[in-house]
This record gives C-alpha cells, sequence and structure tokens, in this order.
C-alpha cells in the first residue's frame, strides 16, 4: 500500500478542526472514504505514537502520524470496497486494539427522520438513547439524540476518558438527531453528551433525555441500562386488567413515597426488591387495590420527591435499578395491585446537565419566560407547540406503560399547563390572539397522550391533578374532552379538610362544606384524594389537623375516613394516615411505625382495611361512584345536629345507607328514611370498640318499617354514635 499524490491527504485546516473538536461533519473526513486510485483510511487516537489497521482478512495496515494530537492516515492503493478493519495503537506505556466507531454505517434511517420531525414516532425510545445492539457483526452501544441546533456532539464516558474529541457523532440532517454506534462498548457504562451550541459554546456536559439508567445522586452520569429484556410473569393479570371498566371497578389508592415510607436502621432507603417484599404484602392486608407512587423517573434532590424530573425515561437509582423497579411491578401484579406512577411532564428543573437550552437553544422549553419559565417552581416549561416536545413526551407516556407494565399515569400539576396566565399576573403571560388565557397547545397535547395511551394499553388510566372547574377533564376526546380517566376532586378535599377542622360546636355553620360536593360530584369522573400535599408545610398529619382532646381527634379521623368512603368517588390516602401518624410527613425519615403498637392507632388501620373490603365487595359502594344514579340523599338539612344521612344503590338490589353525626352528642332514636322494608344490617360502624371507639352502635342491624320519611317509603330508628358514620346494609329476604 503506497502513497499515492496529496490530494488525498486531510487538509492541515480539517485536521485541526477535528483536533479542536469543531468539525461539522467527522464521519466525512474519518474511517475509509473513497479516493483517486484506491482509498484514504483516517483516524484519531489521542496519545497514540503508533498505530496500524488490522483487517479482519489481510496484512496490517501502518497509518501515518500527522502532528503531535493524534491523528493518522493512510492511501489504500487499488482498494475500492470497504472492509472490516480493529485499529492497533501503541505508545510508550504499551499498546491496545480497538474497533473504529469511523468503520460503521449509520443505526437509523430515513423513516426514524421522518417521523421524528414529523412528530409521531411513538417508538421513539427504541431509537433514540443508548442501546446496547450487535450491529454490522460487532457488539456495542448505539447513541442517538436529538439537538437540532448543535454545532458538534460527542459522547462522552468511561469508555473514552471523557474526551469529546473521540466519539463526534454522526448529525442526520432531516431530524437534527446525531448518532454514533460505539463498538466495545457494553451496559453499565457511565456517559453524557458533550455538546457544542451554533455560536461554538462549549455547554456543560447533559444527561441523556432518553437515559434508560442513571448514576446514583449526586452524581449526574446517565448509564448503558437495557429495559426491554426482563421476564414479566403478569399475563393473566394484564389481560384481566384489559377487560375491566375503571369507572365501574373498585378503586382504593395507597399513595406512597418510596424514599420515606420505611427506612433502614441507618436511615439508608430502601431497595425496589425490599420494597417489593414489604409495601405489597402491607397494601393487600389493608385492602388497597392499587399503590400511587410519587416520582420514580430520575431526580436530583431528595427532597423535590421526584418533582423535578431529569430523567423521566429512568427509574431512580436510590432503590435500584430498572429491572429491581420491574421486579416490584410484577410483583404487585401478581398480588392482585395495581401500580399507578405519577407522571411530571408540567415543568423540569433548570439544572445544568438536564434540559435547559439542551443544546445552546431553548429547545424543549419556550424562549420567551412568559411562556417558558414557572414562577412558582422556578422551573422550565415544556414548548407543547413543537412536535419533536410532544413526540418526546409521548414516547415517555408510551414507555412506562410498555416496558414496565404500568397500570396508570397521574398527571401532575394539570392547571398549570391549561392556563397561559396560571399563578402570573397581569403582563407575566402571554395571551391567545382572542385575549383568552387557555392553553390549547397544552390541551391538544393531554388528549394526545390519553388517546394513544388508552389505544394501545387498553385497561390503564390516567388520572388528573386539576384543580380548576376546566369542563370535561374526564370526558372522552371524541366527544370534546381531555380524555382522562379520572380527576382528583380538589373542590371536595379542600371543604372536607375545613369543615373537620372546625370545632364541633361550630359544624352547624360550615353544614353545606359538606354537601356541597355533591352538587357536582358527577360532572367527573372523580377520585377523593387525601394526598401528600396535605399533611406537609406545615399542615400536619390529619389527625393532628382534627379538634379536640385525644379521644376526640382519633373520632374525627375515623369520621372522616368513613364520610370519604361513604362517599361517591374513588379513594387515595397518602401513606402513614391509615394508622393515624401523628407528625406531619418528613420525607428524609420513615414512618412512625411503632405508632401501630397503640390501641387507637392499630383501630384507625383496622377501619380503613375494613372500608375497604366493604368498598371492593360491595357494588353499592362502587359500581357507581360516577353516575348520579348511585346516590340519593337521605338527610341534608339537619345543620343544628350535624347529621348527614344518604343512600349508595351499585344497581344489585342491595343498596347501603349512610349516617353520620359529626358531634360528640349522642342521637338516639333518630329516625331515616329507607326505600326497603326488612332488615338493614350495619356492616360499619367508626365508632366500634374495635376501631378504638366507644362502642355505641345498634347491636348490629336494624329493622325498618312500613313508615314512610325523608321521601322513602320506609324508615328506621337508629341510635347515632358520637364522632361517627355507620353503614346499613340491606339485606332482602
Amino acid at each position: 500500500m503506497s502513497a499515492a499524490g496529496p490530494e488525498w491527504r486531510a487538509s492541515e485546516e480539517e485536521i485541526a478542526r477535528l483536533v479542536g473538536a469543531r468539525h461539522g461533519d467527522p464521519f466525512g473526513l474519518l474511517g475509509l472514504h473513497e479516493a483517486a486510485g484506491g482509498m484514504a483510511l483516517r483516524a484519531f487516537v489521542p496519545g497514540a505514537l503508533r498505530l496500524e489497521a488490522r483487517p479482519l482478512a489481510g496484512k496490517a495496515i501502518p497509518l501515518e502520524r500527522r502532528g503531535d494530537e493524534g491523528f493518522f492516515e493512510a492511501f489504500l492503493s487499488g482498494v475500492t470496497e470497504r472492509f472490516r478493519y480493529r485499529l492497533h495503537a501503541a505508545n510508550a506505556g504499551g499498546d491496545w486494539e480497538f474497533d473504529d466507531p469511523y468503520g460503521f454505517g449509520p443505526v437509523l434511517g430515513p423513516l426514524d427522520d421522518h417521523l421524528m420531525a414529523e412528530g409521531t414516532h411513538r417508538r421513539l425510545f427504541e431509537r433514540l438513547g443508548a442501546h446496547a445492539m450487535r450491529h454490522e457483526g460487532t457488539g456495542g452501544v448505539h447513541f442517538a439524540l436529538w439537538a437540532p441546533n448543535a454545532e458538534r456532539v460527542s459522547v462522552v464516558g468511561d469508555f473514552n476518558r471523557w474526551d469529546g474529541r473521540t466519539h463526534q457523532m454522526r448529525r442526520r440532517v432531516d431530524s437534527g438527531i446525531w448518532e454514533l454506534f460505539a463498538p466495545g462498548v457494553g451496559e453499565g457504562t457511565n456517559y453524557k453528551y458533550e455538546i457544542v451550541g451554533a455560536d461554538g459554546t462549549l455547554l456543560p456536559l447533559k444527561a441523556d433525555p432518553f437515559g434508560f439508567g442513571a448514576e446514583l445522586r449526586p452524581s449526574t452520569a446517565s448509564v448503558v441500562t437495557g429495559t426491554d429484556d426482563f421476564s414479566w410473569t403478569d399475563a393473566a393479570y394484564l389481560e384481566t386488567r384489559a377487560q375491566g371498566e375503571a369507572r365501574r371497578a373498585p378503586l382504593s389508592i395507597y399513595e406512597v413515597h418510596l424514599g420515606s415510607w420505611r427506612r433502614h436502621d441507618d436511615g439508608g432507603f430502601q431497595t425496589y426488591d425490599e420494597l417489593a417484599e414489604q409495601l405489597i404484602p402491607y397494601v393487600v392486608d389493608l385492602g388497597f387495590s392499587a399503590i400511587e407512587l410519587l416520582p420514580v423517573s430520575e431526580h436530583p434532590l431528595d427532597i423535590s420527591w421526584g418533582y423535578q424530573p431529569i430523567g423521566l425515561f429512568a427509574p431512580t437509582r436510590r432503590f435500584g435499578d430498572p429491572r429491581g423497579f420491574a421486579r416490584f411491578v410484577d410483583r404487585a401484579h401478581a398480588a392482585g395491585i395495581a401500580v399507578i406512577l405519577d407522571w411530571v411532564p408540567a415543568h423540569f428543573p433548570t439544572d445544568p446537565h438536564g434540559l435547559s437550552h439542551f443544546d445552546g437553544t431553548a429547545l424543549y422549553e419556550h424562549r420567551d419566560p412568559r411562556q417558558g419559565f414557572h414562577p412558582d417552581w422556578n422551573t422550565a416549561i415544556y414548548n407543547f407547540g413543537r412536535r419533536e416536545v410532544v413526540n418526546y413526551l409521548t414516547a415517555n407516556a408510551l414507555y412506562w406503560l410498555e416496558r414496565f407494565h404500568i397500570d396508570g399515569l397521574r398527571v401532575d400539576a394539570v392547571a398549570s399547563m391549561l392556563y397561559l396566565d396560571y399563578s402570573r399576573r397581569s403582563g407575566e403571560w402571554i395571551p391567545n390572539p382572542d385575549g383568552s388565557n387557555d392553553n390549547r397547545e397544552a390541551a391538544a397535547f393531554l388528549r394526545h397522550v390519553n388517546r394513544l395511551a388508552y389505544g394501545e394499553h387498553p385497561g390503564i388510566v390516567t388520572i388528573a391533578e386539576e384543580s380548576t372547574a376546566w369542563s370535561g377533564v374526564s370526558r372522552p376526546v371524541h366527544e370534546g374532552g381531555l380524555g382522562f380517566g379520572f380527576k382528583w376532586n380538589m373542590g371536595w378535599m379542600h371543604d372536607t379538610l375545613d369543615y373537620f377542622s372546625h370545632e364541633p360546636v361550630h359544624r352547624r355553620w360550615h353544614h353545606g362544606e359538606l354537601s356541597f360536593s355533591l352538587v357536582y360530584a358527577f360532572s367527573e369522573n372523580f377520585i377523593l384524594p387525601l394526598s401528600h400535599d396535605e399533611v406537609v408545610h406545615g399542615k400536619g398529619s390529619l389527625l393532628a389537623r382534627m379538634p379536640g382532646d385525644g379521644w376526640q381527634k382519633f373520632a374525627n379521623l375515623r369520621a372522616l375516613y368513613g364520610f370519604m368512603w361513604g362517599h361517591p368517588g374513588k379513594k387515595l390516602l397518602f401513606m402513614g394516615q391509615e394508622f393515624a401518624q401523628g407528625e406531619e410527613w418528613n420525607c428524609n425519615r420513615g414512618l412512625e411505625w411503632h405508632l401501630v403498637g397503640r390501641d387507637q392507632h392499630r383501630g384507625v388501620q383496622a377501619l380503613v382495611r375494613d372500608l375497604n373490603l366493604l368498598y371492593r365487595e360491595q357494588p353499592a359502594l362502587h359500581a357507581r361512584d360516577c353516575e348520579g344514579e348511585g346516590f340519593r340523599w337521605i338527610v341534608i338539612d339537619d345543620a343544628d345536629q350535624s347529621v348527614f344521612a344518604w343512600l349508595r344503590d351499585g344497581g344489585d338490589g342491595r343498596p347501603i345507607a349512610v349516617v353520620c353525626n359529626l358531634t360528640p352528642v349522642p342521637r338516639l332514636q333518630y329516625r331515616v328514611g329507607l326505600p326497603f322494608v326488612g332488615r338493614w344490617r350495619e356492616v360499619i360502624n367508626t365508632d366500634a370498640a374495635i376501631y378504638g371507639g366507644s362502642g355505641m352502635g345498634n347491636f348490629g342491624a336494624v329493622q325498618a318499617e312500613a313508615a314512610p320519611s325523608h321521601g322513602f317509603p320506609a324508615s328506621a330508628t337508629l341510635t347515632l354514635p358520637p364522632l361517627a358514620a355507620i353503614f346499613l346494609h340491606y339485606i332482602p329476604e
């Protein structure tokens, strides 16, 4: 192989740009390239003094070293076809051999470019990110990311000493995607992207927006991780799930922050596997049907609880690797428990290794801070009008549902997405051309996600945390709604907690707070949430918010739970409140598990267990949670005695009457109307001694007689215990 004329040689200018990591097309320079009379072979190996190419068949080819930075080239006279080769380098410290990343062709194709540019690539997570694979017969990792405005992108990591000069990526002009196959790299490799913006500025190293694994904080690199090879055992569960109708099924959710449910004695986190061993049986025992997890997407700060996500595709490393999280979900499904994730597309943090100004421009966010900056959280807001951004977020939602078999997504802070002026004063936001304040791009995005999620994964649920009166949040998209399955009933939560915070002697003046929720209870498919937001930031625990002495606090809390489980709507309770946690939730330590050893706390726990059992087994309490036909008031106007009574009907001929006395004064011989003459069994009494109450009640049942009352053809006289709710179940002869 002899040298030819100088026309095949790289120019000094090109070499300087490459060595300076400012070459716009490294694949156009490095590797094998046709030249007059043969081919030119070029390589860049910093630190090498000698370099030769070793074809898989044939003799070694020495390359000429040009300059001191490690650029080599050779002319291969008469060679007309490409061939596979390895590079063998040497210096004073030894020698090493490796595959040249510039000897491999692209992995992505024109269809990927088209779908990405169009914003319709539903399986984007299969193409972008870091994927261990075999390409052209060689094992390695394919890296790909979207950075259309970058001048240069390199993947850096443990495998190249974090040197951005050595793995400069190929730009796909039609889509703005950069890609590189890195031979010899494998799973477990730490990596980031080194990006030079269009103005030539070298940006802080960026984690992979599609990173499937991440380092444990405070480290911030992405980790090459497979998420498509887990051996699932939940096929029967998923098949059953697909046949269900969530609106008519019992849904009782236990909301959990994995980092503080239970800690090790030394304060360390439990792993996904340890949580599966302890948390899932606990949830089963208490009768909940679902676990909702505060965000598990990777996030840099523990006290953000996950609501400042950096790695949307990576289960947080705090508790283990992605396979550990998959085992947690699989174990939950084996126990019949659904897993719902909090999902945060409303905003993202501006940490330098994250999405903010990703390629030197406002790529994922709006450039104008009136649209792209969130004043409440000092975070950036996604640009929902950009197809590629919508594609990224949509692919993420589908990723969790597909790769981790998640049963639902609870979407955080939906109200902040729907209004252009959310938490902004005049002049701090940009209205629509007609002056309106609805964020039409965000609404279109939510409809798009819901349509795809339900279409591709039958049986899942999506849930909106939406605190305004936006119409049709849980109405199907084809009927003009946003397409969510459920909406948190924030109005019920605020009114109910406010009512119960008042001393009973004053409750007559707040009677309407408990009845008002039934004015709109069936306008959406509601979930009644007593969530983490209600036990932080100085609000105290639910128990601490109840008035009265120690006994009355527990009685009030039990009555609150009775009211909640009897009220139309699915249920959600934050961890610790099921046994009456005494202190406000602290994310830096585990729950007060020692309290379960005390009678009053154990009584509350037993009540929650029995409420869940009754709710799950009796259609009257769940089948028409979202339909007005399943509810009828019996007593709504007895403000002087703070008594409420209503009927729940599941359409099976076995209704349940719920009666609440929300003062500490027992009500004897209290008559309530009922639809049927006969025996009504007292199936729940929150004042029962087993729950820590006084034990006052109706001796297990009452007999309704043909004496009309409250608009019903029958009635019964009841003993209403103090600060208590009772459930009466009709038992036909």
